[in-house]
């Protein structure tokens, strides 16, 4: 019934409804295109796939990638010597079988052009949703493709510049034994990186949820905050969920900003609520 009652609002004009029919045919077409923008930019990258592999996805495997200058130059600054200071990281990836390399350059491609049509394919879905929004609510979400973006590449950048290079570190330079040689297959370095940038993303939009949701009055910021605690172990599982790697460095380093935007989700329900008290107020006045 809700599914209904969303197609229903999506019809701007009453006497020419819609039917279910012609509802999921104009969203067919909105994701045929998003799909389609996804495609060029997967063509795109898969044409530069050498440039992307090696400067990009194995950046953080070098030493002269800019994170371990960031992190050491920093650890100077606030005087504690040589702490962020990373060492030589000789990192080697092996192929176990005879199409993974292949295989792995469409998933290369596929990522990258997700990535890159991230803004678009938004814009795809909030065309569909906009239409079942009022006026008034069109108003308040103004931006909101922005935002969305900006939260999305933000959380990509911190997992591409800020914890992978503490992943990468931690996994090459932890040997149990010397006898040990740590070789993964690059397949596998792919997968992880693309949970500590992609998944990483993904969960920085937590404030623009958490705003929705209050604004459709069906979050409050007094259960948020008497539940804050809860909150806090739910993020270090998410967290443990997203790090590839088990080191409490890069848990810490995933839990922080988490929570900070746990915090930011406070401050935002509390802004909305007082504004719909504060209109709520003025309609029966």
């Amino acid at each position: 019934m809700a599914l209904l009652d969303f197609f229903n609002k999506r019809n701007k004009d009453p006497q020419a409804e819609m039917s279910f029919i012609d509802h999921l045919e104009a969203l067919r077409w909105h994701l045929i295109r998003a799909v389609i923008a996804i495609l060029i930019g997967a063509i795109l990258v898969f044409i530069y796939v050498d440039f992307v592999v090696d400067k990009i996805l194995l950046g953080p495997t070098h030493q002269n990638f800019i994170s371990y200058s960031w992190f050491c130059d920093m650890g100077h600054f606030f005087g504690i010597g040589d702490t962020l200071c990373f060492g030589s990281v000789k990192a080697q990836f092996i192929s176990t079988a005879m199409t993974e390399q292949f295989v792995t350059s469409f998933t290369v491609a596929f990522v990258g052009g997700f990535i890159l049509a991230f803004p678009y394919v938004f814009w795809e879905f909030w065309r569909f949703v906009r239409p079942a929004l009022s006026q008034k609510e069109i108003k308040k979400t103004r931006g909101v493709i922005f935002w969305v973006s900006l939260l999305f590449f933000m959380g990509i950048a911190f997992g591409y510049f800020i914890l992978t290079p503490f992943m990468v570190n931690f996994y090459f330079n932890y040997k149990l034994s010397p006898m040990i040689t740590i070789m993964p297959t690059f397949s596998d370095y792919i997968e992880n990186l693309v949970y500590t940038t992609v998944g990483i993303g993904v969960l920085f939009q937590m404030p623009l949820l958490v705003s929705l949701l209050a604004r459709v009055g069906f979050l409050k910021a007094k259960f948020l905050k008497k539940y804050r605690r809860h909150a806090f172990v739910i993020i270090i599982i998410a967290a443990a969920i997203i790090t590839p790697s088990t080191d409490p460095f890069s848990l810490t380093i995933v839990t922080i900003p988490l929570y900070a935007l746990y915090e930011a989700s406070i401050a935002l329900a509390t802004r909305i609520n007082k504004r719909q008290e504060k209109e709520a107020k003025e309609e029966w006045s």
